[in-house]
């Protein structure tokens, strides 16, 4: 990883931490539906752990409940889908600058989705995201969401990394 004068390495990443800049290069996608804050640590073609943090602010509670906001259960899966394609597209560039320029990481598969506990506003929602199976342009992650280290969201999913659409 090449560093830059603010221990950067020019995307935002230093030391295996990734800051909103980097996640920002790395991803498409932008408020309301960027679910990954940060990104804590990540092992190269093998791990991470991003965190959400869980506001009032956010969107969805206007009707996700009303008088008892929850987050929904498939934007926990998203927010792991997220931290997975971090993780992929950070591990491309690291490889090869290049290889990560106009690439989007599509969701295949979603298998065994399980929600154990509520997350709700004020919640740091910990995403732990392991590639299991890697063959090339296609994953297959096992991810977990946490709040305050109680499993609250898992699921196996799998990606595919393709070309961004011409236009």
């Amino acid at each position: 990883m090449t560093s830059s004068t603010d221990g950067t390495d020019g995307n935002g990443a230093t030391a295996n931490t990734i800051d909103i800049g980097g996640i920002l290069a790395l991803l498409p996608h932008r408020y309301p539906l960027l679910l990954v804050d940060r990104v804590v640590s990540y092992e190269t073609d093998t791990s991470i752990h991003a965190v959400k943090g869980v506001t009032m602010n956010e969107q969805f509670f206007q009707g996700h409940f009303p008088g008892r906001p929850i987050m929904p259960g498939v934007l926990q899966i998203e927010a792991l889908a997220q931290a997975a394609g971090v993780l992929a597209m950070q591990s491309l560039r690291e490889k090869d600058p290049e290889s990560g320029s106009g690439k989007l990481v599509y969701f295949m598969a979603i298998e065994n989705a399980k929600f154990r506990k509520p997350v709700e506003p004020g919640c740091l929602l910990d995403l732990h995201v392991d590639i299991v199976q890697n063959k090339g342009r296609v994953c297959k992650f096992k991810g977990q969401a946490k709040v305050d280290g109680a499993v609250v969201s898992e699921c196996s999913f799998t990606a595919m990394i393709a070309d961004a659409p011409a236009g």
